[in-house]
This record gives C-alpha cells, sequence and structure tokens, in this order.
C-alpha cells in the first residue's frame, strides 16, 4: 500500500543542458518510430495486400481442374496473409496506427477494451505529438498489464494543465509507477503516487511537459 504522497522528478543527472539534449533525442526517437510504423503500414502492408489480391486474381484464371495449383494458391495466400499479420503487430508494438492517426483517447480505449479488467478511459480529442503521446501511450499500457480480470474499476484521464499533458490512474497497484516514470523522465517530466481510497490501490500522477 502506498503511504502519503510521493513526488518522483526527472532525476536525471548533470546540466540543465544535458538534460535538454536528453529530452531532444527522446523526442527524435519518438519520430523515427513513427516514421517506422508508417513506412511498414503504407508501404510493406500494402504490397503484401496487393500481392494477395493478385492472387485472387490468378485463381480464377486457373481451371477448376488443376486442384494442385488451387491448393498451391491458397498456401500462398495464407502464408501472406500471416505475414501481413505480424507484420501489422510489428508495426503496433512501435507506434499503434491508431494513436497516430486518432490520439490518446481512441488509442487507450481500444487497449482498455482488450483487457479483462474494468478500465475507463476518459480524454478530450486534444493532439500532443508523437513523442509525448508515444510516451504516454505504452507507459499506461505497461502499467495496466496484469490488472485482475473482474476487480474493482480503473479509471485513466488525460488532460492538458499548466502545459504539460498530465495521465492520472486511478485505483492501480502504485507500484506500476515505475511505468510512468521510465516513460516520463526521459522528457523532462516527473510523476507522484497518491495514496488511493481502497486499500493497496493508488492514483499515479504523470506529467509529460509539451513542448
Amino acid at each position: 500500500m502506498v503511504s502519503g504522497s510521493a513526488q518522483c522528478a526527472d532525476g536525471g543527472a548533470g546540466s540543465s543542458g544535458g538534460r535538454a539534449e536528453t529530452r531532444r533525442v527522446e523526442r527524435q526517437r519518438w519520430t523515427r518510430r513513427r516514421r517506422l510504423e508508417r513506412r511498414l503500414h503504407d508501404g510493406a502492408a500494402l504490397r503484401i495486400s496487393a500481392l494477395t489480391l493478385q492472387l485472387g486474381l490468378l485463381r480464377h484464371r486457373v481451371p477448376a481442374v488443376d486442384r494442385d495449383l488451387h491448393e498451391s494458391i491458397d498456401g500462398f495466400e495464407h502464408e501472406l496473409q500471416a505475414v501481413l499479420q505480424e507484420l501489422r503487430e510489428v508495426a503496433s508494438e512501435l507506434y499503434p496506427p491508431l494513436l497516430d492517426e486518432a490520439g490518446l483517447g481512441p488509442a487507450l480505449r481500444e487497449q482498455a477494451g482488450r483487457l479483462d479488467a474494468n478500465v475507463v478511459v476518459t480524454a478530450s480529442d486534444e493532439r500532443f505529438g508523437p513523442a509525448l503521446e508515444g510516451a504516454a501511450y505504452f507507459a499506461v499500457v505497461a502499467a495496466l498489464t496484469g490488472l485482475p480480470p473482474g476487480g474493482s474499476t480503473v479509471e485513466v484521464s488525460v488532460t492538458r494543465a499548466d502545459d504539460a499533458l498530465v495521465v492520472h490512474l486511478a485505483g492501480v497497484d502504485g507500484r506500476g509507477a515505475r511505468h510512468l516514470r521510465d516513460g516520463v523522465r526521459p522528457l523532462g517530466g516527473t510523476t507522484e503516487v497518491v495514496a488511493g481510497d481502497r486499500p493497496g490501490t493508488a492514483t499515479i500522477i504523470a506529467r509529460f511537459p509539451c513542448e
């Protein structure tokens, strides 16, 4: 159980110039991840989809009596679909397409819908850029991983306050703060853990400074 309130600042060593350089590098890293996801989604994935379509057209040109060739085409289509699915999964692990297209709210709601736990996400449509959204998304997802099914409702809120992206996770185990801390520190932000109303729960507050 978390007692009281604990403030966890950036914690980066060195000068303010060094911390600024760390933030710059981290923002560039997230931008590269999003760019690579787009290349996989808009490039390789689309080409594989086109190949699958061409195989389907080829099947209609093959005589029905040539069963061996039909089976070979079916096998190629199956393998291409499997490769396409794996490619999409890799792209999502780099930077989820929905996060890129619609922002934190829709992306977190989609992820919450896949969990067995009760998670409610509240977020506006405001966008915060690829670095903040990417870091916040993966940190929140990591903190929600392992929630017990059918437990008390966990509330996730995303807001802007004092020129920062602020994420609240209420009703979670305070140990999950390490995931938020790992995500926010390279961007110069802070985390705070406050004891929750229910025994063994906490509210985690992460602040990601906007550009």
